[in-house]
C-alpha cells in the first residue's frame, strides 16, 4: 500500500497533507531499516526504484527552512532534518561535526567518527565504522563489520532511479582516501587498499587470474569476495610511455591479510 502511494504521489506534482503525512510514514521506515533502496535478493542486489521515488519525493515536497539544534546552525528542506539518536540506539557518534540526514538507517554497534556525514537513504548495518572525513553517499548501502577509512567516499546514486548504488558487504575493509562511485558493489571480505578509486567503467585487473574483470552492459563493476585490491597502472597499447590508473587484485585474502585489518572489537563495544 505504501509503495503505491509513494508512487502516485511522486507522479502527482502537488504537495498535499496527505502527501506529507506519507512521506512521514516513509521517512519513519527508512529510518528504522524497515525498507531500504536496495535488497540482496536471490542471489543479486535489486534496487528498489519505488524507495528511491520517495526520497525524491521528500525533496519535492520540502521547503528551505533554517533548522538549529544545540551544536549547529544550517539550512535545508524540512522535510530532511538530521537523525537524532539515544544511547538505546547502540550508536556511538564521536562529537566534532558528524553529521546523520533523516532517512539513513544506522544499525547497531555503529561507531561514527568526526567529521563524517551520511546522506538521505544510506543503509549502514550492525558493527561498521566510519572513520574520520568519511562519506557514505546517498542511497549507499553498507554491510555489517565494514571498516570505512579515514577520508573514503562512497559516491551517492540517487537519480536515475534504476540505477545500483554503491554496495559495500559484509566485513570488508575500505582504505583511506579511496572512493568507490557510479553504483559499483564491494562483495563480501573484500579489501580496498588506501587510495584506489573505483567507478563502474574502472577496468579491474585480476593479476591472480592475468585477466581484467569489467563491467557487463548496464549493470555495476563488481568487486570479487576476498579480493584485496591495490592502486596501480598499466600502459596504453598505443603509446606504452603513458601510464593509465588500474586498480589491481594483488591477491585473495589470506590469514596475513586478517591480521592487517583486524577489526578492534573494543572500540565496538556500547
Amino acid at each position: 500500500m505504501l509503495k503505491e502511494k509513494i508512487e502516485l504521489f511522486f507522479e502527482n506534482k502537488e504537495a498535499t497533507i496527505e502527501a506529507f503525512e506519507v512521506f512521514e510514514e516513509f521517512k519513519n521506515l527508512l529510518n528504522t531499516g524497515q525498507i531500504r533502496a536496495a535488497e540482496y535478493q536471490s542471489g543479486q542486489w535489486v534496487v528498489n526504484e519505488w524507495v528511491k521515488k520517495g526520497i525524491l519525493l521528500g525533496f519535492r515536497l520540502g521547503k528551505l527552512e533554517t533548522m538549529h539544534d544545540a551544536e549547529w546552525g544550517f539550512i535545508d528542506k524540512h522535510t530532511y532534518g538530521v537523525r537524532k539518536f539515544s544511547p538505546t540506539d547502540a550508536i556511538r557518534i564521536v562529537p566534532g561535526g558528524s553529521s546523520v540526514r533523516d532517512t539513513a538507517f544506522i544499525g547497531k554497534n555503529v561507531t561514527i567518527m568526526p567529521p563524517s556525514f551520511i546522506n538521505a537513504g544510506a543503509y549502514v548495518d550492525d558493527g561498521s565504522m566510519i572513520d574520520s572525513h568519511a562519506l557514505v553517499g546517498s542511497c549507499a548501502q553498507v554491510g555489517k563489520n565494514v571498516h570505512l577509512s579515514a577520508g573514503a567516499m562512497l559516491g551517492g546514486v540517487l537519480e536515475p532511479i534504476n540505477a545500483n548504488p554503491v554496495i559495500i558487504e559484509d566485513d570488508v575493509f575500505i582504505g583511506g582516501n579511496s572512493g568507490i562511485y557510479e553504483g559499483v558493489i564491494v562483495k563480501k571480505s573484500a579489501v580496498i587498499a588506501a587510495g584506489v578509486i573505483l567507478t563502474s567503467n574502472t577496468p579491474l585487473y585480476d593479476s591472480t587470474k592475468n585477466c581484467f574483470i569489467q563491467r557487463i552492459k548496464f549493470q555495476p563493476l563488481i568487486v570479487p569476495e576476498n579480493a584485496v585490491v591495490i592502486p596501480g597502472s598499466r600502459s596504453l597499447k598505443h603509446n606504452p610511455k603513458i601510464h593509465v590508473y588500474t586498480p589491481i587484485i594483488i591477491k585473495y585474502r589470506d590469514d596475513k591479510t586478517e591480521e592487517s585489518v583486524k577489526l578492534e572489537d573494543l572500540l565496538r563495544t556500547n
